[in-house]
């Protein structure tokens, strides 16, 4: 199947999003004459004002990959053509011949060398003649899409719940675009569907985090996204980098996961590197409820996510919990995921560790979703719940400020 992109005028805001964030390979979104159909607008419109629809089969061109001729049609992505030629596009790392995980030219896991570039093979044209290598030269030093570096005055799912003053900065955070999931209620889209940004090494992000750090005069360097462990040989160099720039026992390194593809080898490997401090989020205990809050549509490898995420977050425990500090992030919003799932959720983490931190994310109106913001009692009743399965560290953020470990105060209600 071949696709192009169009615009639906009608449900068109003018937000500006399709012009500023994505990585459009024509003139400008919904110019079909040069379209390649990528579909990162419309992954990333928050109006679904674009239309994606099937196309007639484009003449063909000639292109080389790895030294070898193919006739393929023209207009489409790098990513489609090598699917096009029997390549095996994969959603988990080493489940194919090329990775492609974000599809919006922003974790440059698909990254290849087009016509002597390295350049993301999602979101690039094929062209007449283009030399195309799938193997990256030994030394090349991986790049990704990284952007908003900032202080944080209450850090993130891995940070510890005493430090979350809710004033002044804690740590300094930076964020990664591009993103494996499809969350209608994403609170971070301008950076999960980037693909605009430029593209820096480990060695570069490392430089502006450990600057930013100075700036803030603190210890805690935290990078999210998006989801920032899809480039996995990007991030080990990058915690590698930042350890060699911050050498005091004080630095800490703290990352923030979906956990989709924290694989045993994986976490063992960032740990060598230097991380310190991790915050896995586990968005339900039902398929169900997973693929609702993170919007795939294919149950296999929501499936395949769904159980990396847990055994990533018991292997943590089990491993690792006397060396790095583990928070694990759990959603709520009553349009989402019930109160008897969160408290079978707590019962699950319970039998892990009772010591470990919880912290509840009150999942709100955000990017395409129209659920309400959960309120500071309903949020009070999950704190609740969560600390009668015996979990000694719950922590819920709520439109006010963070719910401590210690009893929530209900006297803004009198």
């Amino acid at each position: 199947m071949f696709y192009i992109a169009e615009k639906n005028l009608n449900n068109c805001k003018k937000c500006g999003a399709c012009d500023e964030i994505v990585a459009c390979s024509s003139m400008r979104v919904g110019y079909v004459e040069e379209c390649i159909g990528c579909g990162a607008c419309f992954i990333t419109c928050p109006n679904e004002a674009i239309i994606i629809k099937e196309k007639p089969r484009e003449k063909e061109i000639k292109i080389k990959v790895n030294g070898e001729s193919f006739s393929i049609p023209e207009k489409i992505t790098v990513k489609k053509a090598l699917e096009f030629i029997g390549y095996k596009i994969g959603k988990f790392p080493n489940e194919g011949d090329l990775f492609v995980p974000c599809e919006v030219g922003g974790c440059w896991s698909c990254a290849i060398i087009i016509n002597g570039e390295i350049k993301p093979s999602c979101v690039t044209g094929v062209k007449e003649g283009m030399k195309i290598k799938t193997q990256l030269p030994k030394d090349y030093k991986p790049k990704r899409l990284i952007h908003g570096w900032m202080g944080h005055s209450v850090g993130g799912v891995g940070t510890p719940w005493w430090l979350k003053k809710g004033y002044g900065s804690i740590e300094v955070a930076t964020f990664a675009c591009g993103c494996n999931f499809r969350c209608p209620q994403c609170q971070n889209w301008t950076t999960t569907y980037c693909g605009k940004e430029v593209a820096l090494t480990p060695r570069e992000a490392a430089l502006l985090m450990t600057h930013t750090r100075r700036m803030h005069g603190v210890n805690r360097m935290a990078i999210s996204g998006g989801e920032c462990t899809l480039n996995k040989p990007w991030l080990i160099q990058y915690i590698q980098e930042l350890k060699k720039l911050n050498p005091d026992e004080k630095a800490r390194f703290h990352i923030d996961t979906n956990a989709s593809i924290l694989t045993k080898d994986y976490i063992d490997e960032l740990v060598e590197a230097g991380m310190t401090d991790i915050g896995p989020d586990l968005k339900g205990l039902k398929l169900e409820t997973f693929m609702k809050i993170t919007g795939l549509k294919d149950e296999k490898i929501a499936e395949k996510y769904y159980r990396t995420s847990w055994e990533a977050v018991k292997y943590l425990i089990n491993n690792y919990k006397d060396k790095v500090f583990i928070g694990i992030g759990i959603p709520y919003n009553k349009d989402l995921i019930s109160l008897e799932e969160i408290a079978k959720m707590g019962d699950e983490i319970y039998k892990l560790d009772p010591e470990v931190q919880v912290c509840v994310l009150d999942y709100r109106p955000e990017f395409r979703s129209k659920i309400l913001r959960p309120s500071y009692y309903e949020m009070v009743k999950v704190w609740d719940i969560l600390k009668s399965t015996g979990l000694k560290t719950v922590i819920c953020q709520t439109e006010y400020g963070h719910i401590g470990p210690k009893e929530p105060s209900l006297s803004r209600f009198y």
